[in-house]
C-alpha cells in the first residue's frame, strides 16, 4: 500500500509556538493547520508558508479539529494524517519515525508514547495517562501505554468508519477505544517530550469540563465493554475496500483474528473458576472485568459460567467444604442446615469452590482448547 501522510496541527489560541512548530513540521511532509476558533490571530503569523489552512468561525474543540482535518486530507488525497499539537510539547524531529511506522503498518493506529522521565512534567498528565491506560485496557483488552498523547498517525479510512460522539479532548480516547473494537491495531512509537515551566505554560485543558467530559466517556465504553456482544468487525473484501463482518457470521472469524484457540480456553477456564466461586450476584462482572483487562474472550467466559448455575455446582462445592471441614458430607437438608446455618454453609461453599474451582477450569480449558482447535484446523485445511 503507497502511503501518502498529511501532517495536521490543530491550533487554539497557540500563536507563539505556532509557527516554530510548522516551519519544523514542514520539513518532512505537507502541512495542514486546523485553527479551531482562535482568537489571538496567531494563525496571521503563518500565511507566508507553503501550507493548508482551515479556519473554524468558532472554537469547536480538538476532536472537531482532527474530523475536519481528516476530510481535507482526503480531498488532498492523502491516506494518512499525523497529528501534532501546536503547543511545542512534541518534537516535529520525530515525524520521520511516524512516517517510517506507517509505511510499516499502513492499517495501524500509532500514539506517541511521550517520555517523562524529563523536567516540568504535571503531575495532572501522569495521573491522567495512567487514569486512561488502565480503562483503555479494561475496555479493549489492549494495552497502551499513553493513551492522551495527542503526537500519532491515523489511516484516513477510520473516520469513515468508525462513529464518534466527542468533540473536544475526549474524542482522542473515543476514537482509540472504538478503533480497537473494529478490530484495528494500535502501537506505541516512542517520543520524547519538552514541558515549558509553569508559567509558561500554555494549556486549554478545562481540569473540571474535560475530565467530567472523559469519565462520563469511560463510563459508556466500559458499560458497552460489558456488554456479552461483539463489536462490528471491519476488514478488506475481494475489492479491497473496507467492509463490515457480521459479529455472528462464524467461529471462522474469531480464531482467524483476534481469538485463538488458547485464548478460547484460558477465558473459559477463567469462566469457570469464577463462576465456582461465591461471588454473590456479582460473577459476569467479575468475568467481564477479568477478561477484558487480559484480552481475553468475554463471550465465552460468560458463557461457560452459566454451568456454575445453581445448585449442582454450588452443591458440590458446599458437599466438598463440609467434608473439609467435618470428614463427612452433608447429609440433612432442612431449614435448620440451609436456613439457621446459611453461613456454615457460606463458608463450606468457599472452601470447597478453593478445591473444586481449578479442577472445574482445567477441564473446561482443556475441553474448550481441544474444540477450538479441531476446528480452527478443519477450516485452515479446507479449501477456499
Amino acid at each position: 500500500m503507497k502511503t501518502k501522510p498529511l501532517i495536521v496541527i490543530p491550533v487554539y489560541n497557540h500563536g507563539t509556538t505556532l509557527r516554530d512548530v510548522a516551519i519544523r513540521a514542514m520539513k518532512y511532509c505537507d502541512v495542514l493547520i486546523v485553527d479551531d476558533g482562535s482568537t489571538d490571530c496567531g494563525s496571521d503569523n503563518i500565511c507566508d508558508l507553503e501550507l493548508t489552512l482551515v479556519r473554524h468561525n468558532e472554537n469547536l474543540g480538538k476532536g472537531q479539529a482532527i474530523i475536519t482535518a481528516a476530510k481535507k486530507a482526503l480531498e488532498l488525497g492523502n491516506t494518512h494524517i499525523i497529528t501534532i499539537d501546536a503547543d511545542g510539547q512534541h518534537f516535529p524531529e520525530e515525524i520521520p519515525l511516524f512516517i517510517e511506522a506507517i509505511q510499516q503498518y499502513p492499517e495501524a493506529i500509532f500514539v506517541g508514547s511521550r517520555n517523562f522521565k524529563v523536567q516540568n512534567v504535571p503531575g495532572a498528565s501522569r495521573f491522567g495517562r495512567s487514569f486512561s491506560n488502565f480503562w483503555l485496557r479494561v475496555q479493549t483488552g489492549k494495552k497502551v501505554s499513553d493513551v492522551q498523547s495527542g503526537f500519532r498517525a491515523y489511516p484516513l479510512e477510520i473516520f469513515s468508519i468508525i462513529k464518534t460522539s466527542e468533540s473536544r479532548y475526549a474524542f482522542e480516547v473515543e476514537i482509540l477505544v472504538k478503533s480497537a473494537w473494529a478490530g484495528y491495531e494500535i502501537r506505541d512509537l516512542p517520543i520524547e517530550v519538552h514541558y515549558p515551566s509553569p508559567d509558561k505554560r500554555v494549556s486549554h485543558f478545562n481540569a473540571i469540563k474535560d475530565n467530567a467530559r472523559i469519565s462520563l466517556l469511560n463510563a459508556r465504553l466500559t458499560m458497552r465493554s460489558f456488554v456479552p456482544l461483539p463489536h462490528r468487525q471491519y476488514d478488506r473484501d475481494e475489492q479491497g475496500k473496507i467492509s463490515p463482518i457480521h459479529p455472528l457470521r462464524s467461529l471462522r472469524i474469531l480464531l482467524s483474528k483476534d481469538e485463538t484457540p488458547i485464548n478460547l480456553a484460558i477465558s473459559g477456564a477463567i469462566g469457570m473458576l469464577l463462576g465456582t466461586l461465591p461471588l454473590i450476584a456479582m460473577h459476569s462482572i467479575a468475568i467481564i472485568l477479568c477478561c477484558c483487562f487480559f484480552r481475553l474472550s468475554k463471550i465465552t467466559g460468560l458463557a461457560v459460567s452459566q454451568l456454575c448455575i445453581p445448585p449442582l455446582v454450588p452443591a458440590l462445592c458446599i458437599e466438598v467444604g463440609h467434608y473439609i471441614r467435618y470428614n463427612k458430607f452433608l447429609t440433612e437438608i432442612s431449614l435448620q442446615t440451609l436456613g439457621y446455618e446459611a453461613l456454615n454453609r457460606l463458608y463450606e461453599w468457599v472452601l470447597g469452590s478453593l478445591v473444586l474451582g481449578p479442577i472445574f477450569a482445567i477441564i473446561i480449558g482443556i475441553t474448550i482448547y481441544i474444540m477450538a482447535f479441531a476446528i480452527k484446523r478443519f477450516f485452515d485445511m479446507k479449501p477456499q
